[in-house]
């Protein structure tokens, strides 16, 4: 059930002095609305991870083990050890603060342990009492300090206070990965079992039946088969749907979100009309069915166990590569893990598009490409027929997700897309889009309901953007490229900028796609009625 959250306006009104106690001293307040209830002990037993048990954050006692303290720095020398990046991200940081005001928690809050280079404090304090000879002798006057169970309460208040979207990166001098610390202060927190239910139950769900929302194989070939009706209802059209086809020339990947959850179902509406009208040999899976990576958010080992899953499942079918869908998390995975965890896939081919021939060379280990850069190609090469005036009830921004604009680098492919389906197109302020996106607040398996406060004070900052060009311009559509965004935009939307409805870029594509042998359309995707241009009344 959702916490109890106050009005806009009152949220809004957020106070950035700093509390009268200095920071080590200043405690932890688990407050309903911003914090997540924790990994359930049926979903860690089936992970085979540490400590599983019933509690609460909100619990005097954690119920850890009698040795946690020595698990977790033990955890710590290891990770030192192992990732070059960790001991350099806790020794070369100045403090300078050119990150302290980038965080979106921390414009939305006003928390000081909000500021990036704070919350990455909390654990360097305690990497320079036991590594380093200064902290080990000076203690405190060096800014070391002992690890205590209210140090570890707040690694958890704090550390599930980030959504790992990087944009404080884009500001460090030295370029410090602040996500990396995150994603370290989580796996230490792992170690004792101290973790978040909607991160570890999808990620159990992953094993048990290959993805998030743990749907069996008869429900995702049910729920394709539902999207193909609909399409047929509104455009006359059949589309057939592959599933587990052995031998197609490519696997289709996509978050489970978009076979399950609206708005995201019309985006794979789109997918399926695209694919349909290009001719595109390809299949669904029911074992690769979920694109999304959550081992994002829990651990290195856990990326590298989820993603291995995509690539068995390539080999079983024998395609030659794999195209993806609009996810977040899922193209930092491919894109900057894949090669050091899995290793390059040898056994496919280099992608290379059967349509138009372009060779997707930046796809050339992974074998994975996005579905933006391949219909962004499509267009560019002038194959599909589109009626942008089918979108004109729409005017429409667009909201950078952080992993594909900041982890890939995608910033004009998806707009070729909305500028070649839409007429009404408007960009939000330039600090706030392209590798300076700021988040929707709800990445990082932070986007539950009992998190609602702090989602809706994270998200504030994009909402306002948002709100900027919705009274300059109109604007009744935020597009994005992410299934979380999708699901955490529209609340926040709702909260922030009533009015304003959530979209994803194929979607808006489908609406103006004319497909062979259609029949008149008079409707859109989700049903309602396709304005003729200049219609003030859906505005």
């Amino acid at each position: 059930m959702s916490a109890k959250i106050t009005k806009p306006d009152e949220l809004i009104d957020v106070r950035y002095a700093p509390p009268a106690t200095p920071w080590m001293e200043t405690p932890t307040v688990f407050k309903p609305g911003t914090w997540s209830y924790p990994g359930g002990a049926k979903s860690l037993t089936a992970l085979d991870m540490p400590n599983p048990r019933a509690w609460s954050p909100a619990d005097e006692d954690w119920k850890l083990p009698q040795n946690w303290q020595a698990i977790i720095l033990e955890g710590m020398a290891e990770r030192l050890e192992k990732y070059r990046s960790f001991r350099l991200f806790m020794d070369l940081c100045v403090r300078c603060g050119a990150c302290a005001d980038k965080c979106h928690f921390y414009m939305g809050s006003g928390d000081p342990k909000n500021m990036p280079v704070l919350r990455a404090e909390l654990l360097r304090s305690v990497y320079r009492r036991y590594f380093t000879a200064s902290g080990k002798r000076f203690g405190k006057l060096a800014g070391a300090r002992d690890l205590t169970v209210e140090v570890l309460k707040e690694w958890f208040y704090y550390f599930y206070q980030c959504t790992e979207c990087r944009r404080c990166s884009v500001f460090c001098p030295y370029g410090i990965d602040q996500a990396e610390i995150t994603m370290l202060g989580r796996e230490l927190l792992n170690l004792v079992g101290c973790n978040i239910n909607w991160v570890m139950e999808p990620v159990a769900n992953c094993f048990r039946t290959g993805n998030h929302l743990g749907i069996q194989p008869g429900g995702v070939k049910d729920m394709l088969e539902f999207m193909a009706d609909d399409i047929f209802d509104r455009t006359g059209v059949r589309v057939e749907v592959p599933i587990n086809k052995k031998g197609a020339q490519i696997l289709f990947v996509t978050p489970s979100g978009d076979y399950f959850a609206d708005p995201g179902t019309y985006t794979c509406m789109g997918y399926m009309m695209l694919f349909h009208e290009i001719g595109l040999d390809y299949t669904f899976s029911t074992y690769a069915s979920e694109g999304g990576n959550f081992g994002l958010f829990t651990s290195h080992e856990m990326i590298k166990r989820l993603n291995a899953k995509i690539y068995a499942e390539a080999k079983r079918l024998g395609v030659k590569w794999i195209l993806g869908g609009e996810c977040g998390h899922m193209w930092r995975v491919i894109h900057q893990y894949m090669d050091t965890l899995n290793g390059p896939a040898d056994f496919l081919e280099e992608p290379t598009s059967p349509i138009t021939g372009t060779p997707f060379v930046n796809a050339r280990s992974t074998k994975m490409v996005h579905i933006a850069e391949f219909t962004a190609d499509l267009l560019q090469h002038g194959r599909l027929k589109l009626d942008p005036s089918r979108n004109d009830a729409y005017r429409v921004t667009f909201h950078d997700s952080c992993n594909p604009a900041r982890a890939m680098g995608l910033f004009e492919e998806p707009r070729a897309i909305i500028r070649a389906t839409c007429n009404h197109f408007y960009e939000m302020a330039e600090e706030t889009i392209r590798e300076k996106t700021l988040c929707c607040g709800g990445g990082a398996g932070l986007g539950n309901d009992e998190n609602m406060e702090m989602r809706m004070r994270g998200g504030m900052p994009r909402a306002m953007a948002v709100k900027a060009v919705k009274e300059k311009h109109g604007v009744n559509r935020l597009a994005c490229m992410c299934a979380i965004d999708r699901a955490t935009l529209t609340s926040l939307m709702d909260y922030w900028v009533p009015g304003v409805v959530v979209t994803g870029v194929h979607e808006l594509l489908a609406n103006a796609l004319v497909m062979t042998g259609e029949k008149a359309r008079t409707e859109d995707l989700r049903g309602e009625p396709l304005e003729a241009e200049g219609s003030d009344e859906t505005l």
